[in-house]
């Protein structure tokens, strides 16, 4: 059996496997949290409540003015990361028809100029953030081997996926077999660590937004 045929046979299994077990044990430990039951009662009503989730994660997009000097960098930065990986994701043409064979879905594809382009601004911002997380005084303090893992195993897929579209060192199955176990350990530590806010993060704010309309406090 050929790197190729593992990465995507029995690793691919694997991967999916744990990652759909560790979504489930954390999304259960979520929903098991004892919660102290709210006697007071609500100022506003269902609707206006809803609407207070949808705010609350509308409005977190942009940092308050307060913080906006000082957060800048980093936010400008992240936003070209998430973009980037975005138009990568789903505008790639092998990305596309992964998306078809799984779900049946399908859109047409960008030129590959403009998603090596966004690869490459996803790559680089990635790497300024990394900087920027090492020498900033106060994130280096509160960085943990979480921030630096989680860094590591995006950064690994974009890298490889890079590598691919030039097929520039090694052949292309050699290539494609790295680009794909580079994305199922992406997979697997998804459950485990950091990466999980990219589940839970509008859910998360959604829930603080409804809590705090609920008490007719502002966001």
């Amino acid at each position: 059996m050929t790197m190729l045929e593992i990465a995507r046979g029995p690793a691919m299994q694997v991967s999916i496997l744990i990652m759909v077990g560790g979504i489930g044990w954390r999304l259960a430990g979520i929903l098991l949290l004892r919660r102290r039951p709210q006697r007071a009662a609500p100022r506003h009503g269902f609707v206006r409540r809803i609407c207070g989730g949808l705010s609350a994660i509308l409005s977190r997009f942009i940092p308050r003015r307060t913080f906006r000097r000082g957060t800048a960098v980093s936010v400008v930065l992240s936003a070209v990361f998430h973009l980037g990986l975005a138009v990568v994701l789903f505008g790639g043409a092998p990305h596309i028809l992964l998306i078809r064979q799984i779900t049946g879905l399908t859109w047409p594809g960008l030129p590959k100029g403009i998603v090596v382009m966004a690869s490459g601004l996803t790559l680089a911002s990635m790497i300024a953030l990394l900087v920027r997380r090492m020498t900033h005084p106060v994130l280096r303090l509160l960085s943990t081997v979480d921030d630096y893992l989680s860094w590591l195993v995006v950064f690994l897929p974009v890298f490889t996926g890079i590598l691919l579209s030039g097929e520039t060192i090694g052949g292309y199955a050699t290539l494609l077999s790295l680009h794909i176990l580079s994305v199922e350990l992406l997979l697997v530590w998804l459950p485990f660590g950091k990466l999980m806010h990219g589940l839970l993060v509008f859910a998360g704010r959604g829930a603080m937004g409804v809590t705090f309309a609920r008490k007719g406090a502002a966001t």
